[in-house]
């Protein structure tokens, strides 16, 4: 059974593999280590490097390899499949779904619909799921389903050799390409947010701009590193926040000159606009390279119409 602590004040700032050690005493510091290393143990949510600096009331997941079990209960859950091979499979996630149980939520996730249409899954530590989106940013995840696959998937992960797209509707304009190398860390003044500090955690963006509306921007964003929240941070860093975005974009801010009627449209998209849209990676020891490609849900494209209809100058 997973058990899950936060970080307390004054274990701020020590390595995850440290922190672990005196959060979990139960168990030794070669086993914790190992279970980092192998993504048995996750910080809010990710797999993490054992140096890696953790931060206060940052969330340090553990998932003992002699009980990987899972205690998430199955459930049918509407998603789709994309591709399926003996040792993984790939879900297009749609909108308004989190990922896995957690804090206050016990069911309705797409863990739980994964353990109903896949129940072998019980036997891999988080039913298979080796990273995560959002629940409100729709597109691609891999799921182990194998141990060994999971395992290796981890490792490229690590390396920073899975190259993932996304696809993000912004306010304000972008022309050519945009690199943010700025660290993120969790602010001060609100633990549920993050922010870019010079002490936080190194993160990196690659933005390249796909279409200029007016005032507003359809981007491709490609991260090298994968911080909780990052791109949403990094864009409404840089004065481009993602439409529909209520935690870093809560001024709902909007172009200059854009009429009331777009106005309304885009203050009320339900969500932020943010599609992970490709997934690309090679396994170890093949040649065998997998690309996976997903179309932007319907809301994503019907606002894409919407800021081409008015045509701002």
């Amino acid at each position: 059974m997973s058990t899950t602590k936060k970080v307390p004040k004054d274990l701020e700032n020590l390595r995850l593999d440290k922190a672990a050690a005196v959060l979990f005493e139960e168990f030794s510091r070669t086993k914790l280590k190992e279970w980092i290393v192998s993504g048995n143990i996750l910080l809010n949510g990710e797999m993490a490097s054992p140096r890696e600096k953790v931060d206060l009331d940052d969330e340090i997941e553990v998932n003992p390899v002699n009980d990987i079990s899972t205690e998430w209960k199955s459930e049918e859950i509407d998603f789709n499949v994309l591709y399926e091979t003996a040792d993984f499979f790939v879900v297009d996630k749609p909108i308004n779904l989190v990922i896995h149980p957690g804090a206050g939520i016990s069911n309705g996730t797409l863990a739980n619909g994964l353990l109903f249409k896949f129940p072998k899954l019980e036997e891999l530590p988080r039913a298979g799921i080796v990273h995560r989106l959002d629940k409100d940013t729709s597109g691609l995840l891999v799921v182990a389903k194998s141990e060994k696959f999971r395992l290796n998937f981890i490792d490229l992960l690590q390396q920073r050799k899975v190259k993932k797209k996304y696809k993000a509707l912004v306010v304000g304009t972008l022309r050519g390409n945009l690199e943010i190398n700025i660290p993120i860390g969790r602010d001060k003044n609100n633990r549920t947010k993050m922010t870019c500090r010079d002490d936080g955690k190194e993160a990196i963006t690659h933005v390249k701009s796909i279409e200029n509306y007016g005032g507003y921007s359809l981007l491709d964003v490609e991260i090298e590193t994968g911080r909780t929240h990052q791109i949403r941070v990094h864009l409404a860093h840089r004065k481009l926040p993602i439409i529909g975005d209520n935690t870093y974009n809560t001024r709902k801010i909007i172009a200059k000159e854009t009429p009331d009627e777009l106005k309304y449209i885009v203050r009320s998209f339900p969500r932020q606009a943010l599609h992970a849209y490709k997934i690309e990676f090679e396994m170890p020891g093949t040649e065998q390279k997998f690309s996976f490609e997903s179309k932007a849900p319907q809301d994503f494209q019907e606002l894409i119409q919407q800021l081409k209809r008015f045509n701002l100058p």
